[in-house]
């Protein structure tokens, strides 16, 4: 996501800006945008959550032959998320310095958020869609002709609805509560999401203590979704956003399911700890006015034994692990758990 898709209410409550670009990249191309090798690149910062889940799945699937992927800095401006970290401030694919160069191609007077995840169609240069909760949706069910052998299925048909159920109620409580508390502007805006917040984590907890995973006994679209807020809480909301009852390693249940997908191909090493800090505290002068970046947490923990194994599931279900992180996209070590 970006600064700029936060608006406040009147009573001091956070509001997203939810105003995506919902075009569809289908198998049958419905939009305009069929599925085509090569044609899309999936541009993310691996600071952002959102993107992270993108991030996660097109690893999980296998589709980093058929989707390239760019990706942004860890921090940005007022105008938008840029390419810093390439050669010469551009991406190598699309050839601009910034993601809102893509967005303008879409719509000159484009005047909503500038955020990713984002897909762009090649040929033209121009957005496709940023609707980060589709994205995966789509990746999961209409790029199934491009899914590596062994790829799981994270959005089965009879659990769809269960799915979508725990992800809408994590989506609002968790993912986008750690945002209504960090950028809350009154007392009583703060504490009405500071205590749906953790009302859900503990619904979370109860639901995990006799599951291994969200639903069903396989990793799903759930998994990912809550994953990639649990993996920034300690370093960024617990203290950042003020989201302090607990830490993540205070809650034994969340913690061990936490390290346990962390500790699953696709997951631990799509995470960059340091960019993730970095984005935060650097980005939300509002905030954290002196941009310092916290050297904590610990983060060996997260490679510990989890023993979540013992509660059964089969992480890919029928499937296989994905296998070595493509060159050129993997994580720094000194931004890992084992930095």
């Amino acid at each position: 996501m970006n600064s700029d898709t936060r608006d406040q209410k009147g009573n001091g409550a956070f509001e997203r800006d939810s105003r995506y670009i919902t075009t569809r990249i289908t198998a049958d191309g419905r939009d305009g945008f069929p599925v085509e090798p090569g044609r899309y690149r999936l541009v993310v910062a691996r600071a952002c959550p959102w993107a992270n889940r993108a991030i996660i799945v097109r690893r999980l699937l296998g589709l980093e032959n058929v989707l390239s992927m760019g990706i942004c800095g860890p921090t940005h401006d007022e105008r938008s998320w840029s390419f810093d970290l390439d050669p010469g401030g551009r991406d190598p694919v699309l050839g601009i310095e910034r993601i809102r160069d893509a967005y303008l191609v879409r719509d000159p007077d484009y005047d909503r958020g500038i955020t990713v995840p984002v897909i762009v169609d090649v040929p033209t240069g121009k957005v496709v869609t940023n609707d980060f909760a589709r994205i995966t949706l789509d990746l999961s069910t209409e790029w199934t002709a491009y899914h590596r052998d062994g790829a799981p299925d994270l959005y089965p048909e009879k659990w769809r609805d269960e799915i979508d159920e725990v992800a809408e109620l994590v989506y609002r409580d968790v993912n986008n509560g750690v945002y209504a508390c960090g950028f809350a502007q009154s007392q009583e805006a703060y504490e009405k999401a500071y205590a749906r917040l953790f009302e859900r984590l503990d619904w979370l907890s109860d639901r995990l203590s006799a599951q291994r995973y969200l639903v069903g006994d396989t990793i799903t679209e759930a998994d990912v979704r809550l994953f990639t807020t649990l993996a920034r809480f300690d370093a960024v909301y617990h203290g950042h956003f003020k989201c302090n009852r607990s830490k993540l390693t205070e809650l034994p249940v969340l913690w061990a399911y936490a390290r346990d997908l962390f500790q699953t191909p696709g997951f631990g090493d799509t995470t960059d700890f340091v960019q993730i800090k970095q984005h935060y505290y650097c980005v939300h002068r509002t905030i954290n006015p002196s941009g310092i970046v916290p050297a904590g947490p610990d983060l060996s923990g997260w490679l510990e034994p989890h023993r979540r194994d013992e509660l059964g599931g089969r992480p890919f279900g029928d499937g296989t692990p994905p296998g070595p992180v493509p060159r050129g996209e993997e994580v720094p070590a000194r931004h890992g758990a084992a930095a």
